[in-house]
């Protein structure tokens, strides 16, 4: 019995050690197995949905993040490969990929699906990715990113986390948001009553059927405009705090709520009347928007430059349109009367943009909106020195402490109608107080390359009438030299002499030097009217008090009250002022060679312009053209403002046109004149027409029946009503 347990135990080991022996070769010299990567759950290999091969999903890693996410939008999956749910919802997001990936953007205007390696495909039409990134294996990276929990799933635009997903992590859900930042993307591209989404582990799906139940999407026929609303509600409930976890019943004060963010997406939002009513009027948010009707041919013309500048204002200013077809009780209430109006906004208060809609325009007067926008920024005098040598026109408030809230708040009032015009600034530096002679609070000035002009009120309160501080303004927010462009030639041209210097810039130092001289000769021609303003006044003044002498000496009370009681009563702007500016001669070379007649090609020139009476000045008293100096101009300038002017001008119209343009600014400016003159003609003609009508002793009447006279209608004897009653038949 021994000797059998003894013969089985040894055949045992030799059993064990024969089975332990490796049969391939390749085992005894590799004993160590490289532990399986934690991602290796993802699909390696490529699948196919609907017929079409789909790549394997986008894995990121802290060597291609950064790289990989900086251009475009991406919808990121952070997960662990150990996490039930994230296992649970691998299906939902590798069909939601590949539905997605597959998917045509042009399928309603093509029958065929577009390849996925086209620009109409995908990817290619939205810029819309989607991403995994596996937190086991890169867990620096997920807390980097803030990842609290799995699976959680992240929107980037750009290279910045824009939204983080909180809604159901099944199909619907997911493509409900997915379907809300395509339509923010590409506005009006998605269908109107949804998709239909496959089952997860599906591999197809009849992309042009229409769901049982459409989209709750509320589109209107441009579409876009829910999407643009849902985008900017969940952007401000993410930047909001969330509130404290721990409810206990003492009442503790609220946090401040944190602002939405700017613009996020770089994009125009489409607006409701509703959105806008939240997101605009009731906020104090600026906003840039456009009001079109989508048959306008110049809001066709825009949408490219609008679209744009959504792009470039992304994070700086929230830009916004209004279809008036679908929202017209909105458009009514702003007051749009033409297509496209563009407003900025802050809160209730807007102005209107009337400048040029190339997009440089748009992004200038946008940049300038932001600034000004935000409101009255407080200087010192060396912060309004920096600010002198970037702008040409700076409006400075002067307050002390005993300035009130309403002063406050009627300057914040004066910011917007400034957006694009000039700056304004306040101070209570004791230095910029002394500089500019500052001996009463509060005070506001303009001040243009240095030289100052004040707003004088009469009563406190004037400091407080935004109108009449806007009339104020709008005299003197053009720089002293300012540029003529389509948007301020009204201005500029209308009800003054223009000294219109036509200047290139292609040839640097000439324009440089003929800007220097022409704010030089602006400078000048501004002193001497000042002095000739204060002497002219002086000697009223002067003869006011000779004639108060005179009565007292012959002790004439009445010549003596009468001369107490004059008003010394004269201002600047009673005679028709001269202004100086400078216009592209290179841009608007063609205005200027068939208005005026002058080629920039052959030099920078100067004229004197008359826009009222149509007409203008090219040569000095020589006859030579006037030239960008100095001297040239303020020797011409007092020839050609003397009444009548003693250079002749020349005219912008031709011959018919000046005849009419004289006839209705006659018929204009003396209407009464006109009408007695009128009258007089017609009571002449009249009087004469007789005359001759007596001479040639024509007695008949109208109808050729008094007398034998021939009248102006002969009947040829027949009979019918005009024959005096003859009972007899017509013919």
């Amino acid at each position: 019995m021994r000797s059998s347990l003894l013969r089985w135990s040894l055949l045992s080991l030799f059993s064990l050690s024969t089975f332990a022996t490796p049969s391939d070769p390749a085992f005894s010299t590799k004993r160590l197995v490289k532990r399986a990567n934690a991602d290796d759950t993802t699909t390696a290999a490529p699948t196919i949905f609907n017929g079409i091969e789909v790549p394997v999903i986008t894995e990121l890693t802290p060597d291609n993040f950064e790289e990989t996410i900086k251009d475009g939008h991406w919808f990121i999956k952070q997960y662990s490969p150990v996490c039930p749910h994230c296992k649970a919802v691998a299906p939902t997001w590798q069909t939601l990929y590949e539905y997605y990936y597959t998917s045509d953007p042009l399928s309603s205007a093509s029958t065929q699906s577009s390849s996925t390696q086209s620009l109409n495909s995908f990817e290619s039409f939205y810029n819309f990715h989607f991403a995994s990134m596996n937190c086991l294996a890169y867990g620096d990276l997920c807390k980097r990113l803030n990842v609290a929990y799995f699976p959680s799933f992240s929107y980037f635009h750009n290279g910045e986390q824009i939204e983080q997903y909180e809604g159901k992590k099944d199909m619907e859900g997911f493509s409900e948001f997915i379907e809300e930042k395509l339509e923010a993307i590409r506005p009006g591209s998605r269908p109107a009553k949804g998709v239909v989404l496959p089952k997860p582990g599906a591999k197809s799906v009849d992309t042009r059927a229409e769901p049982e139940t459409p989209a709750a999407k509320d589109k209107d026929p441009e579409a876009g405009t829910k999407a643009g609303e849902k985008h900017n509600e969940q952007a401000a409930q993410l930047a909001t705090e969330n509130p404290p976890t721990d409810r206990d019943s003492t009442p503790k004060p609220k946090k401040p709520k944190a602002k939405a963010p700017i613009n996020p997406q770089g994009i125009s939002v489409p607006l409701t009347a509703e959105s806008f009513q939240k997101l605009v009027t009731a906020s104090d948010e600026p906003w840039f928007i456009k009001f079109y009707a989508p048959w306008c041919h110049h809001c066709q013309a825009l949408a490219p430059n609008w679209a744009q500048l959504g792009k470039e204002m992304q994070h700086v200013l929230n830009i916004g349109e209004v279809n008036c077809e679908v929202e017209r009780r909105l458009c009514k209430d702003a007051r749009v009367n033409a297509f496209p109006t563009m407003y900025f906004f802050r809160g209730t208060e807007k102005v209107e943009y009337d400048g040029l809609r190339g997009l440089g325009d748009l992004v200038s007067y946008a940049k300038k909106a932001v600034d000004i926008g935000s409101g009255v920024q407080h200087v010192d005098a060396e912060a309004f020195k920096a600010l002198e040598e970037k702008e040409e026109v700076i409006f400075l408030y002067f307050y002390d402490d005993a300035t009130t809230s309403e002063d406050f708040a009627a300057l914040e009032r004066l910011t917007l109608p400034l957006i694009g015009h000039a700056r304004l600034v306040k101070t209570d530096s004791a230095a910029l107080a002394e500089r500019f002679r500052i001996s009463t609070w509060p005070r506001l000035l303009v001040s243009r390359s240095g030289r100052a002009n004040y707003y004088n009120p009469i009563a406190p309160r004037d400091m407080r009438d935004l109108r009449q501080i806007l009339n104020w303004m709008y005299t003197v927010w053009l720089p002293i030299v300012p540029e003529l462009t389509a948007s301020n030639a009204r201005d500029l041209m209308d009800g003054k002499f223009v000294v219109l210097g036509i200047l290139s810039r292609s040839r640097a130092n000439e324009f440089v030097e003929s800007k220097r001289e022409l704010k030089n000769a602006a400078l000048e021609w501004m002193d001497k009217q000042v002095q000739l303003f204060q002497l002219e006044r002086q000697e009223l003044r002067d003869s006011k008090q000779l004639r108060i002498e005179e009565a007292e000496d012959r002790n004439d009370q009445r010549a003596l009250r009468a001369a107490k009681n004059m008003h010394v009563s004269i201002r600047e702007d009673d005679k028709k002022q001269v202004r100086f500016a400078w216009v592209d001669g290179d841009f608007w070379e063609r205005w200027l060679r068939t208005t005026y007649g002058i080629d920039v090609g052959n030099g920078e020139r100067v004229i004197i312009n008359d826009q009222d009476n149509r007409r203008y000045w090219d040569t000095s008293s020589s006859g030579a053209s006037i030239m960008a100096s100095r001297t040239s101009i303020l020797e011409t300038i007092p020839l050609v403002i003397a009444n009548p002017p003693k250079l002749t001008p020349k005219s912008t119209i031709g011959t018919f046109e000046s005849i009419f343009f004289v006839s209705h600014s006659f018929i204009t400016g003396h209407p009464i004149v006109f009408i007695i003159f009128l009258v007089l003609s017609i009571l002449g003609a009249t009087y004469v027409a007789r005359g001759r009508a007596l001479k040639r002793g024509v007695r008949g009447g109208i109808l050729g029946i008094a007398g034998n006279a021939p009248g102006f209608l002969h009947l040829d004897g027949k009979e019918g009503l005009l024959n005096g009653g003859s009972t007899g038949k017509v013919d």
